[in-house]
């Protein structure tokens, strides 16, 4: 079980020193990071932290349009490349086994139309080749798919299994993110099943993206059908504050949902009585 430090800040600094130790002390497993543009020499520093708190580690990540892999540009999908492997380097510095996020097209960037085959071919071209430099540092690549008013490329699991077939490559599978899903697919028991072929990631998030098991959410059937499947990978809670500003307003979060610590403790007591609850 995981906690993305997201609820406090983007930036990947030594404040998130005791809230790491705090997460720690309650329970988790692990934490979750935002990858952004600094040396590699502070992801070993913080991965070192990490590694003497007993925390393992994942990272979520997004592309822009400077470095959209769908892009007609060969110039831009080659950033698109480089740009995935500075993640890759970055994430391996700091000790992560999974980088998720809606790295198969640029966040928020639309196309006005709907998504098209050699789009698709695209990006599963840049995926297989990051896929390449993550075999060699161990590290899964989990292209997630976001709704409709983020991203318009992969909105369900049915459109990110065919990706990932696409991209054709073990080191790229995929993410199921609750939130998203709340929006775009039909039943979540079926949505699961599509993609549990190549489900490397699951996001723990509520409707609203506060604390989880206080929405709508149809968390019954999600913790069945991934207990169904024997689902073993991470479960990582992620929700959103106003504590860095500019994150927020970058993904228009206006408000509070909850407070991260009330989020971070009565969220972890959901997720295990959820698990003891449909234990197999």
């Amino acid at each position: 079980m995981g906690f993305n430090v997201l609820a406090w800040s983007a930036v990947m600094s030594e404040k998130l020193n005791p809230i790491t130790e705090r997460l720690k002390n309650i329970g988790y497993d692990g934490i979750e990071c935002f990858i952004d543009n600094q040396d590699v020499a502070a992801y070993h520093r913080f991965g070192d932290h990490l590694t003497q708190l007993g925390l393992q580690r994942t990272c979520v990540m997004v592309v822009g349009p400077d470095q959209n892999p769908v892009s007609e540009s060969a110039k831009i999908r080659e950033q698109a490349v480089s740009f995935l492997k500075e993640a890759i380097d970055r994430a391996h510095a700091m000790g992560a086994t999974v980088i998720c996020g809606p790295m198969h097209s640029a966040f928020a960037t639309f196309s006005r139309r709907e998504p098209q085959p050699d789009e698709y071919a695209r990006s599963a071209e840049v995926l297989h080749a990051a896929g390449e430099h993550a075999k060699q540092a161990n590290i899964i690549l989990a292209p997630e798919a976001l709704n409709r008013f983020e991203c318009y490329l992969c909105n369900t699991m049915s459109q990110l299994l065919d990706l990932i077939r696409q991209a054709d490559h073990p080191n790229v599978r995929a993410m199921f993110d609750t939130h998203h899903a709340n929006m775009e697919e039909k039943r979540f028991p079926d949505a699961i099943r599509t993609i549990a072929p190549v489900l490397a990631h699951v996001h723990i998030s509520e409707n609203d993206r506060g604390t989880p098991g206080d929405g709508h959410i149809p968390w019954d059937d999600t913790f069945r059908t991934l207990a169904e499947l024997n689902y073993n990978g991470w479960m990582t809670i992620e929700a959103f504050t106003r504590n860095d500003i500019d994150f927020a307003n970058s993904i228009n979060v206006w408000r509070e949902y909850n407070d991260p610590w009330n989020i971070a403790e009565n969220g972890l007591k959901f997720i295990q009585e959820m698990q003891a609850k449909y234990a197999r």
